[in-house]
C-alpha cells in the first residue's frame, strides 16, 4: 500500500513535558500532563524554532489518494522517547479548560467503534484546508463533529476542537530519513 507523506506548513510536532531546544535555543513544554510525559501533545511549534514533523495520512479505505471529508488516521513515524504510537487521537475532555485536545496514542488502521477517537478529516473551505474530527466509522455512536483548532493554554499552541479551525497547507515531504534524522537530533 502506497501512503501519502506530507508536511504540514504551519509545523505540528509532538511535545512532551521535557523541554524541547529548537533552533532558537528556547525551551518548549507542555505542563498538562505533569505526571507523564506520555503520550505525547499535537502542537504548532513556531516557525523559527522548529520546522516541525513530516504526517502521513492513512484513509480508512486504504486508498492511495488522501480526499477530503474522507476519515483518516494521521501518524508520524519520527522517534521520540515514548513506546506509544504517534497515531493522532482526540482525548478525554480535559476538564480544567474544558477541552478535547489532538494526543498521540492512537490506534492505526480497524474502522470501527472501537477506533473512533483515531479518525480525523481533511476539510476544505474557502482559502484553506483544516483538520476536523467527525468521524463516520461508526454508525451504532452519536458523533460530536467539530473543526480542529489551536488552544493556547499556558503559551503552548496544542491542537484541540474548536469553533475556529486552524487553516493548514500541505507540502510533499522532502527526504524522509533527513527529517526524520533531524527530528532525532532534538
Amino acid at each position: 500500500m502506497k501512503t501519502t507523506l506530507l508536511l504540514l506548513c504551519f509545523q505540528l510536532s509532538v511535545l512532551s513535558t521535557y523541554p524541547f531546544l529548537g533552533a532558537a535555543q528556547e525551551a518548549v513544554r507542555s505542563n498538562r500532563n505533569n505526571e507523564s510525559i506520555c503520550p505525547l501533545d499535537v502542537v504548532q511549534a513556531p516557525l523559527w524554532v522548529d520546522s516541525g514533523l513530516p504526517w502521513t495520512f492513512l484513509p480508512f479505505n486504504n486508498d492511495t489518494v488522501v480526499g477530503v471529508s474522507t476519515d483518516l488516521n494521521i501518524k508520524s513515524s519520527a522517534p521520540t522517547r515514548c513506546v506509544q504510537s504517534l497515531v493522532w487521537k482526540l482525548s478525554d475532555s480535559d476538564a480544567s479548560v474544558g477541552r478535547f485536545f489532538v494526543t498521540t496514542d492512537g490506534v492505526e488502521g480497524n474502522p470501527g467503534c472501537r477506533t473512533l477517537r483515531n479518525w480525523f478529516r481533511i476539510e476544505k473551505n474557502r482559502d484553506f484546508y483544516n483538520f476536523a474530527f467527525c468521524p463516520s466509522v461508526c454508525d451504532t455512536a452519536k458523533i460530536l463533529c467539530q473543526d480542529v483548532g489551536i488552544s493556547g493554554e499556558d503559551g503552548i499552541l496544542r491542537l484541540a476542537l474548536s469553533d475556529f479551525p486552524v487553516g493548514v497547507m500541505f507540502r510533499k515531504a522532502a527526504d524522509d530519513s533527513k527529517i526524520i534524522k533531524n527530528a532525532a537530533d532534538h
